[in-house]
């Protein structure tokens, strides 16, 4: 019998949560914002992007921009993000059957406690406004390691 030990760390979800977008498309000036905590503890947090898109997409993939801003402390950071969303065959790469949802790994962020995340997601295609994309979200986890960690 064989005993498997696990080195990795331990995730729990603090905040997860998806805005919708207008029906008729996600315009390039409309952004998405969340505003997360304060959190309850120092620590490690890993920040992800949530997507839901259905069949009107009419493109492969999708490049956002993500501004985080601690606060208080105003510390901000800024990310793009390119998501692959279709490959080439022409199939999804999310899960689903009529809408297709995705998450995609952003950053790990070292937050104290009683800080709160400002996040504000943009889409930076060329074309002004995309229709198909249903929701953009964000999940924010600990990051707590494991006794062997």
């Amino acid at each position: 019998m064989a005993v498997l030990l696990l080195t990795a760390c331990h995730q729990r979800t603090v905040y997860h949560h998806y805005e919708h977008t207008p029906v008729a498309g996600w315009e390039k000036n409309d952004t998405m914002t969340f505003l997360i905590g304060p959190m309850e503890a120092d620590g490690y947090y890993s920040e992800e992007v949530g997507l839901r898109i259905n069949g009107a997409y009419p493109f492969m993939g999708l490049q956002l921009v993500v501004q985080q801003t601690v606060l208080p402390s105003r510390t901000v950071r800024l990310d793009t993000l390119a998501c692959s969303l279709i490959n080439e065959q022409g199939n999804p790469l999310g899960s689903g059957i009529s809408h297709y949802q995705y998450l995609f790994p952003l950053t790990t962020l070292h937050l104290s406690k009683g800080d709160q995340l400002h996040v504000a997601v943009r889409h930076d295609m060329k074309r002004e406004i995309l229709p198909g994309v249903a929701d953009i979200g964000v999940r924010l986890s600990t990051q707590f390691p494991s006794e062997n960690h």
